[in-house]
């Protein structure tokens, strides 16, 4: 359910980027904490030290928060220059740190359990789902999408189906570890670190063994 509100106000004074960072970090801890639909506006504006007609002058409902952000989590994990190719690039170097980037958010705490919300919202919810989605893994995909296109118009990479290659590429860093994750078969603890790695440098090696040059 949404929250209910008064109207935005109008134009005035700019927006304090400050106070809407911490609106983002304070939604990030409820939503993780407390679900989506335990999570209030009233609750996220206390948590961030806001008052609610603040809250309301950067996002105009809980559905954008939230989807806000999840963006920004993506975005401050997989930041935009990794998808940038450089002249002298080397596209295994550039998969590397693309893979290693989404590994580590993937599995991380906060992704495992931002991912059980949404499977519990699936029913209750699926429009919310699909703004999730939107938000955060499709546009991974078309990040990825973009760049294996300038890769392939480059010579980088052999690839007629950009998108295609994009989604192979991240379901195969996800694996089997990601589910077993999430079912809470295993936990993720710091001696993953030798073992993530290598299980990114496998991957890219089997990319390239099907879209190289």
């Amino acid at each position: 359910m949404i929250d209910s509100h008064s109207p935005s106000p109008g134009p005035g004074r700019p927006k304090d980027p400050a106070k809407r960072e911490a609106i983002l970090a304070a939604a990030q801890v409820l939503f993780l904490a407390k679900g989506y639909e335990g999570s209030s506006m009233d609750a996220i504006a206390s948590e961030a030290g806001v008052s609610k007609l603040t809250l309301y002058s950067h996002f105009k409902d809980k559905e954008a928060l939230f989807c806000a952000a999840v963006k920004a989590t993506c975005e401050t994990r997989l930041p935009r220059r990794l998808f940038q190719l450089a002249d002298d690039c080397r596209i295994d170097a550039a998969l590397l740190a693309i893979g290693l980037a989404f590994n580590a958010l993937v599995n991380s705490p906060e992704s495992i359990g931002l991912h059980r919300v949404m499977v519990g919202m699936a029913t209750q919810n699926p429009a919310l789902v699909r703004m999730f989605f939107d938000a955060g893994p499709q546009q991974l995909l078309c990040d990825l999408q973009q760049m294996f296109a300038e890769a392939g118009a480059r010579g980088l990479l052999t690839i007629a189906e950009p998108l295609r290659a994009a989604e192979h590429f991240c379901s195969l860093i996800k694996g089997a570890r990601h589910f077993r994750l999430l079912i809470g078969y295993v936990e993720a603890t710091d001696a993953d670190a030798g073992s993530d790695e290598a299980h990114v440098r496998d991957v890219v090696a089997t990319f390239l063994r099907a879209y190289g040059r």
